[in-house]
């Protein structure tokens, strides 16, 4: 948490003060725009304390004596998300499958897919992808993970109505909804959800809506969660109770921390603190070129997809019940063309389909990457520029459109975004 960190630096330096007895170094109060770990206003004593906890186990560091593995991507969430931004290359995963001679997709679960855990724990071996010709596989980036509670709240029926699967207006852009089966696994973590906060997960005849994840395949928060410590960490919890194992080793008996590995309050104490994190401040919004950036991002239809504001529903945290707030997406699947297209389908989604990015925090990604910004699934892009020249498919109008601006319009348009 801030609070915490602030702690540590003042605790520095003090020391510091103290040994040169120098009254002129003191560290500048931080720029609240630039700090991404903040709860969002309005939360009760009982739900910031909650929120602290959260944070503390968001922080913490598993050892393989706490459950961690036997393999692995990571000990940490702040490992893959440094300050709650988006990761480094670095630290970037691996996702793989294969087709069948019928064009169905194989995610190969029983050869170490769907996620190559490429670490493990002392005296196992960590994974390799499996020796075969087939194999398609995409590295992935882990995404900012501000503002994530405001985006579960939103209601079914916003994004169903925002949802154009068959493109009945004509405007070319077709999203839609990532339908996930539903599942007695996933009816006990919406029924959990909803009780913890958040509004009101439905099911539906198709299942649920996927809103979580590159390719939103995770329905809540929770489920987002477990998948997250189960797949990057190797730590079991009552949603999923075996440990991920090196199939090419088999024994998991390297791993003696009994089963689940997390408990409970863990999960809702994490959980919580997704839901509650406040997402990115707005910097620079009366800059005159910020004002007409924004004014040319809707004209040249970018905001079909990066929707600009939506609105929670009802939910048990008074902070985030019925907010407008401005996520610039719409959570839907896109078809982005054979620029983005990985090879790689999960949950609902296609190898070209992409659910929409958040845009907010953008222009502060650099500052999570180490000052080079890296941009898209897969970190391919070192600017937005070059993001935005990587958009296909259902966004080549538009890039088609950025192409044609004046050189002072394209200026404008990137300084609205790195606003963001």
């Amino acid at each position: 948490m801030v609070m915490k960190r602030l702690a540590r630096m003042g605790a520095v330096w003090s020391t510091a003060l103290g040994l040169m007895a120098c009254d002129v170094l003191v560290p500048g109060e931080p720029d609240a725009a630039h700090i991404f770990d903040a709860p969002i206003d309005g939360l009760t004593p009982a739900q910031t304390r909650l929120f602290v906890m959260g944070d503390e186990e968001f922080s913490r560091s598993f050892s393989f004596s706490e459950g961690l593995g036997p393999i692995f991507n990571a000990p940490s969430c702040d490992s893959c998300h440094p300050g709650e931004g988006p990761g480094h290359p670095e630290f970037g995963f691996f996702r793989f499958g294969r087709y069948d001679a019928e064009g169905r997709f194989d995610a190969m679960l029983n050869e170490g897919g769907p996620q190559l855990q490429d670490r493990a724990i002392p005296g196992y071996e960590p994974e390799v992808l499996p020796a075969r010709d087939d194999i398609v596989f995409t590295r992935l980036l882990a995404p900012s993970i501000t503002g994530l509670g405001l985006l579960e709240s939103v209601d079914d029926a916003t994004l169903l109505a925002l949802a154009d699967p068959e493109d009945e207006d004509g405007d070319g852009i077709s999203g839609r909804i990532a339908w996930i089966e539903a599942t007695d696994r996933l009816d006990a973590m919406a029924g959990l959800a909803e009780r913890g906060g958040g509004t009101r997960i439905q099911r539906h005849d198709r299942g649920y809506i996927g809103r979580f994840g590159l390719k939103a395949s995770s329905i809540t928060l929770l489920h987002q969660t477990v998948t997250a410590y189960h797949q990057d960490m190797g730590l079991t919890s009552d949603f999923a109770r075996v440990d991920p194992i090196n199939v090419q080793v088999g024994d998991a008996s390297a791993d003696l921390v009994p089963d689940p590995e997390l408990g409970s309050g863990t999960l809702t104490a994490v959980t919580h603190y997704l839901r509650t994190l406040r997402p990115p401040l707005r910097r620079n919004v009366d800059d005159p070129d910020v004002v007409a950036g924004e004014a040319i991002f809707e004209t040249i239809a970018c905001a079909s997809c990066h929707v600009p504001s939506l609105t929670t529903g009802t939910s048990t945290i008074a902070a985030l019940s019925e907010v407008a707030f401005a996520p610039y997406t719409d959570l839907l699947l896109h078809d982005m063309g054979p620029e983005l297209d990985d090879g790689y389908t999960e949950g609902g989604a296609q190898s070209r389909e992409w659910r929409t990015a958040p845009l907010w925090g953008l222009g502060l990604a650099a500052d999570f990457q180490g000052g080079q910004g890296f941009y898209l699934h897969d970190g391919r892009a070192r600017s937005v520029h070059e993001a935005i020249e990587h958009h296909g498919g259902e966004a080549a109008a538009s890039r088609q459109r950025y192409r044609e601006l004046s050189a002072t319009e394209r200026a404008q348009i990137l300084a609205f975004l790195e606003s963001l």
